[in-house]
């Protein structure tokens, strides 16, 4: 099978993990072509190297929903892309649950990877978009994460939207306690 992850950022990815003195501790779940994928907790700006870094040694194409504009910028585009942005054109749709729905409908294989907090502080009322999301597409939602005190960053799940949100967002959010963001006192309670 064919490598999914560029050469370059796999063995960019390497360095950091090694220098970091990281690891992976779990994958993705196997036959899973499409999910929401959370990332959690998120508390720092290191989040985004760390997580992409990690999915870039899983072999994980994660796709990260943003503006149109960025992608097609003709400087930053190309390498917007290559980390993973997935252009939504909210002038034809000014919802992005429902532009993320239609992009799981438009293909085979779709990672999307969001932050429910929305902030790297301390949010006790997550954002409902991915719950939404995956609800409408159909799809599972993945618990990735980063252990800050383990060094450690993986894949939990998956979870089944069951339309009741609360009782789901409590398995989501019992799961993430067990992990310490770079900050932990701002991760989830």
């Amino acid at each position: 099978m064919a490598r999914k992850t560029s050469t370059f950022w796999y063995y960019v990815s390497k360095a950091i993990f090694k220098v970091a003195g990281w690891k992976l501790a779990s994958q993705v779940p196997p036959g899973i072509p499409k999910s929401m994928m959370i990332a959690a907790p998120h508390t720092s700006n290191w989040d985004f190297i760390m997580a992409r870094a990690a999915f870039f040694l899983m072999d994980v194409d994660v796709k990260l929903t943003i503006k149109k504009e960025w992608t097609d910028a003709p400087i930053l585009g190309p390498l917007v892309r290559s980390l993973g942005g997935l252009a939504v054109d909210r002038s034809r749709n000014n919802s992005l649950v429902d532009g993320m729905v239609q992009l799981f409908r438009e293909r085979e294989e779709l990672v999307i990877l969001i932050t429910p907090e929305g902030t790297r502080k301390y949010q006790p009322k997550w954002r409902k978009g991915f719950y939404h999301a995956a609800l409408g597409a159909g799809v599972p939602i993945l618990l990735g994460f980063l252990d800050y005190k383990n060094k450690e960053a993986g894949v939990g799940g998956p979870i089944y939207p069951t339309g009741n949100y609360e009782a789901d967002l409590e398995k989501i959010q019992a799961f993430y306690r067990t992990k310490a963001g770079r900050f932990p006192d701002q991760g989830v309670r």
